[in-house]
C-alpha cells in the first residue's frame, strides 16, 4: 500500500500520514518500535515526528528516548537519509520538566541551539528536515482552554531572537525548515511578519495543531492565516542572480541561492517596491528568458495531530469494560494532564458527539478510524495527519484511511453533528 504524498516545501515531500513516536520508550519497547517503523516505512510512510520531551507521560528517566529509538532504527536499518523526513520539536517554558535544561525557563537562543544539537545527537543524523517550537514562549489558552486571560501573560523571549537562532541553524545545515505547534492565529501571523524583517529569518512552513472530528478550532482562525500567508517559489539559472535580486528589493522578500539553482521567495502579503502588475511582468519575463517555467505557491500547511482524539474516535473506550487496559487514557489515567484536560471521557458532551460520529461510520460500513482519518485528510490545508500506534493492527487501520473517499452525504452528516455539538474538545 502506497501512502499519498504532499509537497510541504521546496524539496520537502512528505507522506500524508506521519507516524508519531511519542509512545516509543514508554508504551513501546525498542523491538516493538522497530516493528512499527518497519511496517510504516514499507507501506510508504516517509514522515516521522518526535520531540525532545518524548515519550509521554514525561519522565526524567525516559526523556529523549523516542528520538533515540528513531535514530537507532535509521542506523540499524541503514535507511538512506534522503528517503525519510524527520520532524522534531523543542520544548517551551515549563515549570514541570526541570530535567530539560532546568525547565526550560524560556525559549531563547541558547535553549533552541542546545535543543537542536541534542536532538541531532540522539537521532544520530546530520540534519533535521522540520524543526518546530512545541508550544509558544508566551501564555496561550491550550488543551481545553478557550478564552484568553490577559492577566496570565508573562515576560517572554521575542520571536526575533527565536527566528535568529533558527536561521543560524538553517545556515549551518542543522535544520532545513521550521514550523510551530499548538499555536494561535496571532502567533502564526507574528512569525510570518517577523520573518520578513531579516533575510536570514526562516519562514514557518507548517503548524502542528490538534485537528479531528471533535476539535476543528483550526478552522476558526488559523486556517485563514495559513491560506494567505506563504510564498511563491520559482527557479532561475545561476546567471539570473542579478535580475532576481533586483526584484527582491522591496517588502522584506528574501533571495536564496543553492549550488545549482537560485530560489526567490515572495511573501504573498508583501508589497514590492514596484507596482504588482509591473513586478509580476518582470517575474514572467525572467521565466521566459531563461526558459524556466517552474512557479509554485506554498501555503503554511497544517500537520494535524490527534486525528483520532487520543483514541476516542476509534470507539474503543465505549466498550462495556471501558476499553483495553493498556489504552493510553486507561493506563495513564490521572498522569497525562495535557490530554485528559481536552479529551475528558467523563464529559457527556464529548461522549455524545463521539457516539454520533461512530454511528455515521457504522451506517456507511466504515471503520471509525477510517472515517476519522479520511475526514482530516480531506481538508485542503492539511499536509499530513500525525497518528500514534502501539500495535501493528492499529497502524494498518490508519493506512486503510488513504483508500477512503468520503461522499458529500457523509460530509453533510458530519457537519450537521458539528453544528449541533461544536468543538467539544477544543
Amino acid at each position: 500500500m502506497l501512502v499519498p504524498l504532499f509537497n510541504l516545501a521546496p524539496n520537502l515531500t512528505v507522506s500524508r500520514l506521519c507516524l508519531g513516536t511519542m509512545t516509543f520508550g514508554e508504551q513501546n519497547s525498542l523491538p516493538q518500535s522497530f516493528g512499527l517503523l518497519d511496517e510504516a516505512f514499507n507501506a510508504g510512510i516517509n514522515f516521522f515526528d518526535s520531540a525532545e520531551m518524548y515519550p509521554v507521560p514525561q519522565r526524567p528517566e525516559t526523556q529523549g528516548t523516542s528520538e533515540e529509538y528513531l535514530g537507532r532504527w535509521i542506523k540499524r536499518r541503514k535507511i538512506p537519509r534522503d528517503r525519510i523526513v524527520l520532524s522534531t520539536k523543542v520544548a517551551g517554558p515549563s515549570g514541570q520538566m526541570t530535567w530539560i535544561r532546568g525547565g526550560p525557563k524560556c525559549l531563547d537562543s541558547r535553549n533552541i541551539t542546545d535543543a537542536i544539537d541534542s536532538s541531532l545527537k540522539r537521532m544520530q543524523v546530520d540534519y533535521i528536515d522540520l524543526y518546530q517550537i512545541h508550544w509558544p514562549d508566551r501564555y496561550v489558552p491550550m488543551f481545553g482552554e478557550t478564552e484568553y486571560d490577559p492577566t496570565r501573560q508573562f515576560c517572554s523571549v521575542g520571536i526575533e531572537e527565536q527566528l535568529d537562532a533558527l536561521g543560524r541553524a538553517v545556515a549551518a545545515g542543522k535544520i532545513r525548515y521550521i514550523g510551530v505547534s499548538n499555536e494561535t492565529p496571532y502567533g502564526v501571523m507574528k512569525f510570518s511578519q517577523v520573518a520578513d524583517r531579516a533575510a536570514h529569518y526562516p519562514k514557518i512552513v507548517s503548524v502542528q495543531n490538534s485537528y479531528n472530528l471533535l476539535c476543528r478550532t483550526f478552522d476558526a482562525g488559523i486556517a485563514e492565516c495559513c491560506h494567505h500567508e506563504g510564498y511563491v517559489v520559482f527557479l532561475l539559472s545561476m546567471h539570473a542572480k542579478g535580475s532576481a535580486a533586483m526584484l527582491g528589493r522591496g517588502g522584506g522578500s528574501s533571495y536564496q541561492c543553492t549550488t545549482t539553482l537560485a530560489c526567490y521567495k515572495l511573501s504573498l502579503e508583501c508589497k514590492p517596491a514596484l507596482p504588482l502588475p509591473v513586478y509580476m511582468s518582470y517575474v514572467f519575463a525572467l521565466m521566459i528568458h531563461y526558459s524556466f517555467a517552474s512557479l509554485k505557491l506554498f501555503r503554511i500547511s497544517l500537520l494535524a495531530y490527534s486525528p483520532l482524539a487520543m483514541g476516542i474516535l476509534s470507539g474503543k473506550y465505549f466498550a462495556a469494560d471501558g476499553g483495553p487496559v493498556d489504552a493510553r487514557l486507561n493506563v495513564f489515567k490521572g498522569m497525562y494532564s495535557e490530554g485528559e484536560s481536552r479529551y475528558n471521557l467523563s464529559n457527556n458532551i464529548i461522549k455524545a458527539a463521539a457516539l454520533e460520529y461512530l454511528a455515521i461510520a457504522k451506517k456507511y460500513g466504515l471503520h471509525p478510524v477510517s472515517l476519522s482519518i479520511a475526514f482530516v485528510l480531506k481538508h485542503p490545508l492539511v499536509a499530513s495527519a500525525i497518528f500514534g500506534a502501539t500495535k501493528s493492527w492499529q497502524l494498518h487501520e490508519v493506512l486503510k484511511a488513504c483508500m477512503i473517499e468520503l461522499t458529500p452525504e457523509i460530509i453533510a452528516e458530519i457537519n450537521n453533528i458539528h453544528a449541533r455539538i461544536h468543538n467539544p474538545c477544543p
